[in-house]
């Protein structure tokens, strides 16, 4: 269109402006007024008229139809002889009927699969299945069957398919015929030409039959004229071609004859559906066409039809017309196709009429006239809109030299022949009468609806519309626009929903089922959206920018009504109004919107949508908090935000998919107006309900304040969200963190007492399932750790559930939690150990029964047990629960290094660590110091057996009890490596005080030292060794360190791991220690010497009886059988350890079962490390060999290998400990001289001095902070005295199953790295003549060890100071406010 009109009639709907100020005006809590303004659309159509109108074409659509046909039987007289009338040249009657081409010069060119189409129908005919009437006769299938076989040749077929000309099919046919119905008849006998013609008349009528089949009888209307011509050229005497010939030999016969109209009611089916539409029973339907019956007939259909192809070839009124398109080239293209349509319609009742083409009549009246186009009134519109476009494709055009001529109408004949004064079956307006009809006919078809789905339109109802377009020539566009005008009307009028017209949108956008014969109408099968609005007629493109005019103000004020709701609890939904708004009417081209009128309405919409969000939270705020203070409580507030996170949850939810709505977000506008006022009156409530508590002196339940924090937190995560550049009212953290410090305060006091009470209600059991199976490991815990843990985890999740958004408390809870459980789990240790330790020291069955005996009759026992040996050993007789309560600690373990995961503790210690920034020094106060009793050298013998059973009680200097070692049987050198936390103060004395274990009476006392543990002078928190002189006799060895009491969770979770895993080592040593003592009298001096001195006792029977003067070695199976008894002892007591111990534990009792076999091998091979010579003399070569194959065998056996070599016992890297690679390198020094020993030894020595004075040096390159120095004043000149200091232990280092794993690899590194000459000292031990150079070798290492402690002091306060500077560069939150949580 042109772009004046463009500009002219753009903004042409009403102005949204005063749609609004209406909306504005409206009351709101009026009943619902219709959508449609104050002027309807008003119909000039009558109702009767309307109706007179449709039945008329109605009955015409009846008269038209093909009539029905019925069989006769009937007698005939013998026909006169014919003269033979057949066909004499069959080219020159193709040539007539068949054209080759047309005036033009464009040839008629067959589809591309006719050839496959003609095949399978002629196929039907030879196999007698062709439904067609006419094709049963023999002679006709012989026919057939011989041009088929001419037809599928390939010759012939690829010829066809390349010209695909229809000259060939016919000629081929004839001359087939010829030859099937030829064959065999006299020369002279010509009456067989006759059936060829009727043959070749039949193979046309299969021809036009598929044209038909497949529509391509509308693009060829010419070639379909000639074909019918044709094949009744073909026919003689006016034969019918439905008569079967077969039957023409005797005096009776069948016809085919047609069935004469009834003229009834009920055998008219669109007048039944027009009966139907306007309510007329078929008793009023059959009056009216009796009476119209003369008027309503063929012939004044056909002048109609006339009369109509004449206005529009002249431009005059009562066609659509040039001015009545915008743009010319449509207009024409529109014409074209008339013209086709018309032609068609035309032979339709030519067909039914044939009579018709033939009569000539002559009349005076003038032409009926209308007084305007076809539109009538309504071209008024035409002259408010016109726009240019172009068009993008030509549509259907009709040759204009085709006219009625063509069908046999006299060429004099005047269109004035015409008699009426008006149309027969055309309305004076025939899109007012369609708008009418088409209106009831929807009507009509809503209140006989046969389902629930909405259809605009029956099937029915479409007939009669397809009808009446038909000959009424409404094009495709009008009756679309129509349809939406009418189902827009109804949908203003409250006839039709809004999902009901989305529908109608749909019905006329979506293609249509094709139906079997598509009506005379132009681009029939075209959707509206199809059909460019260039095309349109201007009346139908300004009827459709004013229905969407008006649907969008009245959509509009849907939008608004509706919204105004969309707070209340079962708010209507404007879904369905937007999916009108955004999918039929705003990407509709033909619909234009002002930019500045949207603006406007959003802006009313914001308002009052702020309105009723103010109403609604007034409404909560009345609801929820009750009007006297003096009954407020968390609760109300709690409610409160409830409320108002429902509600916005609500909305959120039901506007996810379209968040706003016209420009308008009614979530943003809740959240815009709710919140202050929430976030205020929040506030000041928990204010008020905090100082009410604390004056009545009561405390607000914790549960209401995680209650509350939780309703907050929601709220302050939609107000970060929509409210981005308005900070919270307050915060939140930093009000309701009281609560959360008052439930870790109580989950702290009931920690100790509920793992008591679990310890009591727990029988230590293995829980299985079926007690016949073999339990699993995780089902050897008891359900003690498992309630244990399950509370520690619930405590965390507690917190975690919270989502507590304060990064720096959150550290801080989960630091006093940590510390909660290291209380918890010390407790828990604490009891299992004792109960553990109550069970493995009890008495066995000899040991009772020796308590009943007589003082003379224990004194002989005892005597007689010192002089002779047993030869078995009985097993322990191990408890299961005492194996149960090992499990227990194993689980605990991995359990906790689970939840050190869980509560990210490297993350809250970083996020402490950076928000407190670098901490001066401040003396802690408490100190916790380590003790570990190594082992004690050349104690008193306090046993008639020549041996002790020591055992070591550590004590305070108020006799207070600190701890108390196992007991290590029949050795004056024990080893036992136990350790004791004890935390001080201030200074504070040891005493450690070794007695020896008596089964009966009171223990034996060996011998007591002591030691000043001073904080001062632990400062360096570097761990030291100490050996203390015995007041009796020998030596005992101390190894201390000491850590400073810090409330970290890292170290709480060190505290935590090491509890368990100095109860688990305890624990183990206490099942080891009742297998120890068999160990070690099977790998003892005595058990060597007693195994060569039965080789020599037998050597010398041997050299006496044999007088040979060598005696002979000890052989492999003597060295065997000398273990056979230790190796039958552990197999029976592994097979009892088994039956309950987890693997895990299994492998640690094995693996500590190892370390004493390598303890008593050690023991045989050198004596302990001291500065002083030893007693014990060096094995001779064969003891040495007889031990080492001893090691050996010992190996295979702890590795356990079977047959297929799959590992079942400890790991070779686990028994291939430092201690073991220290054995197997002794036997290279064993027997090398003392001098050679001592170079070694001073080599060593020399290495390991420079490898120090490297890493002070290193050490002493790095610039060292301005607070460099001693924090106590002590200078390194303290440490000789101190002790030797060697590599600890720390809490930090233990704080998870990771941290020990890496401390345990580091120090078997630093083993390997660094090679001690310790072995070679305690092989200089057993040489008197070394025993200056082992005093000086002692001295040295004292200066060694303070060397080392000052260097380690250096690089302590080296790496705090570089700690400080970084710490220094880190402020702010960024870096800890995301600290990584579950």
């Amino acid at each position: 269109m042109s772009t004046s009109s463009d500009r002219q009639y753009k903004h042409n709907s009403r102005s949204l402006n005063k749609s609004i100020n209406r909306l504005q005006r409206e009351d709101g809590g009026s009943p619902r007024r219709s959508r449609a303004g104050s002027r309807a659309f008003q119909s000039p159509v009558s109702y009767e008229d309307a109706y007179n109108y449709a039945l008329s074409v109605a009955f015409l659509h009846y008269l038209l139809q093909p009539r029905k046909k019925r069989k006769e039987y009937v007698t005939v007289p013998k026909a006169p002889t014919r003269v033979h009338t057949y066909t004499q040249n069959i080219g020159e009657l193709v040539k007539e009927f068949i054209p080759t081409g047309s005036t033009s010069g464009k040839e008629v060119k067959l589809p591309h699969s006719f050839s496959g189409w003609l095949e399978k129908r002629m196929g039907h005919v030879v196999r007698g299945t062709e439904k067609l009437q006419g094709f049963s006769d023999p002679n006709l299938k012989r026919s057939f069957a011989e041009a088929y076989t001419s037809f599928t040749e390939a010759s012939f077929r690829k010829s066809l398919d390349k010209d695909r000309k229809l000259e060939p099919l016919i000629l081929i046919f004839y001359s087939s015929a010829s030859r099937a119905q030829g064959r065999g008849k006299a020369p002279d006998d010509h009456t067989w030409k006759i059936l060829v013609d009727r043959h070749l008349a039949l193979f046309v009528r299969l021809i036009l039959s598929i044209f038909r089949e497949h529509g391509t009888d509308k693009d060829k209307p010419e070639l379909m004229s000639k074909l019918q011509t044709l094949e009744q050229k073909l026919l003689r005497n006016d034969e019918n071609l439905s008569i079967d010939s077969g039957q023409s030999g005797g005096e009776h016969k069948t016809i085919e004859v047609d069935i004469p109209h009834s003229y009834q009611v009920k055998d008219m089916h669109m007048v039944q559906i027009v009966g139907k539409i306007f309510g007329r029973t078929n008793s009023q339907l059959q009056s009216d066409v009796d009476v119209n019956r003369n008027i309503w007939t063929e012939e004044s259909a056909l002048k109609d039809l006339k009369a109509y192809q004449h206005r529009l070839d002249s431009n005059m009124d009562g066609a659509l017309r040039r001015q009545d398109f915008d743009v010319n080239e449509s207009f024409e293209e529109w014409k074209a196709g008339e013209r086709q349509h018309l032609t068609s319609l035309m032979l339709d009742v030519l067909k039914v009429r044939p009579d018709l083409s033939k009569t000539v009549t002559s009349f005076e009246k003038p032409l009926p006239v209308r007084p305007t186009s076809i539109f009538s009134e309504d071209q008024a519109f035409a002259d408010l809109a016109k726009m240019i476009n172009n068009p993008d494709s030509a549509g259907p055009g009709g040759d204009p030299s085709f006219s009625l001529s063509s069908l046999s109408f006299d060429d004099n004949s005047s269109i004035r022949s015409v008699d009426e004064p008006n149309y027969t079956f055309i309305p004076p307006d025939p899109r007012s009468f369609y708008k009418m009809i088409l209106q009831n006919a929807m009507t009509f078809d809503q209140l006989h609806a046969d389902s629930e789905e909405f259809v605009p339109l029956s099937h029915q109802s479409l007939e009669l519309l397809n009808e009446l377009s038909t000959y009424w020539r409404i094009p495709q566009f009008t009756r679309h626009v129509t349809f939406l005008e009418v189902a827009v009307r109804k949908f203003l009028d409250q006839e039709l929903r809004g999902d009901e017209l989305d529908g109608c949108f749909d019905f006329v956008k979506a293609p249509p089922p094709e139906p079997k014969k598509l009506p005379y109408i132009q681009l029939f099968t075209a959707t509206l959206p199809e059909i460019d609005p260039s095309k349109w007629a201007l009346v139908d493109f300004t009827m459709y920018q004013q229905i969407l005019n008006a649907l969008h103000d009245a959509l509009l004020r849907d939008v608004y009504d509706v919204l105004m709701h969309c707070y209340e609890p079962k708010a209507p939904s404007v879904g369905v109004t937007m999916v009108l708004l955004m999918n039929h009417v705003y990407p509709d081209p033909v619909f234009s919107e002002r930019e500045e009128d949207l603006e406007e309405f959003a802006k009313t919409l914001t308002e009052g949508l702020k309105q009723q969000a103010e109403q609604v939270y007034h409404g909560f705020l009345e609801k929820e908090v009750p009007q006297a203070k003096e009954d407020w409580d968390f609760s109300h507030v709690v409610n409160l935000g409830r409320a108002v996170t429902k509600l916005c949850t609500r909305i959120k939810k039901k506007y996810s998919r379209n968040p706003k709505i016209m420009g308008v977000s009614p979530f943003a506008v809740l959240v815009q107006t709710v919140f202050p006022s929430f976030e205020e009156d929040a506030k000041a409530l928990i204010e008020t309900i905090v100082i009410a508590a604390k004056e009545r002196g009561e405390e607000v339940n914790v549960v209401d304040g995680f209650d509350l924090y939780r309703e907050l937190v929601e709220l302050r995560k939609i107000h970060v969200e929509f409210l981005p550049g308005m900070p919270f009212a307050f915060h939140i953290e930093s009000v309701l963190e009281e609560f959360v410090w008052r439930w870790i305060g109580e989950a702290e006091t009931r920690m100790t007492q509920f793992v008591e009470e679990a310890i009591k209600q727990d029988q230590f059991q293995v829980r299985t399932n079926h007690p016949g199976n073999i339990p699993t490991d995780a089902e050897r815990h008891s359900v003690s750790i498992i309630d244990i843990f399950q509370l520690f985890n619930q405590t965390v999740d507690q917190i975690f559930q919270l989502e507590w958004d304060d990064d720096v408390h959150h550290s801080k809870f989960m630091t006093a939690l940590a510390k909660a459980f290291a209380a918890g789990i010390g407790r828990y240790c604490e009891i299992v150990e004792g109960k553990f330790a109550k069970e493995m020291d009890r008495q066995t069955a000899q040991e009772l029964a020796a308590a009943q005996r007589t003082t003379q009759e224990r004194f002989m026992q005892m005597a007689k047990d010192a002089w002779n040996t047993k030869d078995g050993i009985e097993p322990f007789q191990f408890y299961p629960e005492s194996f149960v309560k090992l499990n227990n600690i194993e689980y605990a373990m991995q359990s906790l290094d689970k939840l050190e995961k869980a509560m990210n503790v490297e993350g809250c210690a970083d996020v402490l660590r950076t928000k407190e920034g670098p901490k001066q020094y401040r003396k802690p106060d408490k100190y916790v110091f380590t003790i570990k009793v190594v082992e004690a050298e050349d104690i008193k013998a306090c046993d008639p057996n020549g041996y002790s059973d020591p055992y070591v009680v550590l004590v305070d200097e108020y006799q207070k009890r600190l701890a108390k070692t196992r007991v290590v049987s029949r050795t004056l050198n024990p080893r036992w490596d136990e350790s004791v936390d004890v935390t001080v103060t201030g200074p504070v004395n040891v005493i450690a005080t070794l007695w020896d274990y008596d089964t009966f009476g009171d223990h034996d006392f060996v011998g007591r030292t002591s030691l000043k543990l001073d904080p001062v002078h632990f400062s360096d928190y570097l761990p030291r060794e100490f050996w203390l002189d015995l007041d009796t006799q020998g030596r005992l060895l101390i190894r201390v360190s000491m850590e400073g009491e810090k409330d970290d969770i890292q170290f709480h979770f060190g505290k935590a791991f090491r509890h368990l895993k100095r109860t688990e080592r305890d624990m183990v040593r206490k099942i080891t220690d009742k297998l120890t003592t068999v160990i070690n009298a099977s790998l003892s001096h005595e058990a060597l010497k007693t195994l060569l001195s039965r080789g020599i006792a037998a050597s010398i029977g041997n050299m006496w009886k044999t007088r040979k003067t060598v005696a002979p070695p000890v052989t492999q199976a003597d060295v065997e059988n000398a273990l056979q008894a230790l190796f039958n002892y552990f197999d029976e007591n592994f097979a009892i350890m088994k039956q309950t111990l987890t693997e895990a534990t299994m492998m640690a009792v094995m693996t500590r079962l190892w370390k004493e076999v390598l303890m008593a091998i050690e023991g045989l091979l050198v004596p302990p490390l001291s500065d002083k010579l030893s007693t014990q003399k060096p094995l001779t070569q064969v003891e040495l060999d007889v031990v080492y194959k001893w090691l050996d065998m010992l190996f295979e056996f702890f590795h356990a290998k079977d047959e297929d070599g799959e590992v079942l016992g400890v790991p070779a890297e686990v028994l291939k400990s430092p201690k073991w690679h220290e054995l197997a390198s002794l036997n290279f020094w064993y027997f090398d001289p003392t001098e050679t020993l001592i170079r070694t030894s001073e080599r060593m020595v020399a290495a390991t001095q420079q490898r120090a004075q490297q890493q002070v040096q290193q050490a002493s390159r790095q610039s060292a902070p301005a607070t460099f120095g001693p924090t106590f004043n002590s200078g390194a000149g303290a440490f000789g005295s101190m002790g030797t200091i060697r590599r600890g232990k720390s809490i930090m280092m233990s704080r998870n199953l990771g941290t020990m794993k890496r401390a345990k690899e580091e120090k078997r590194k630093e083993a390997q790295a660094d090679p001690s000459d310790d072995m070679i000292l305690r092989i200089l031990r057993m040489r008197p003549e070394a025993a200056g150079y082992l005093r000086e070798r002692h001295r040295q290492k004292e200066r060694m060890a303070a060397s080392q402690a000052a260097a380690a002091i250096v690089r302590q306060s080296i790496t705090q100071g570089f700690n400080a500077g970084a710490y220094g560069n880190n402020s702010g939150k960024g870096s800890y406010g995301n600290l990584p949580r579950r």
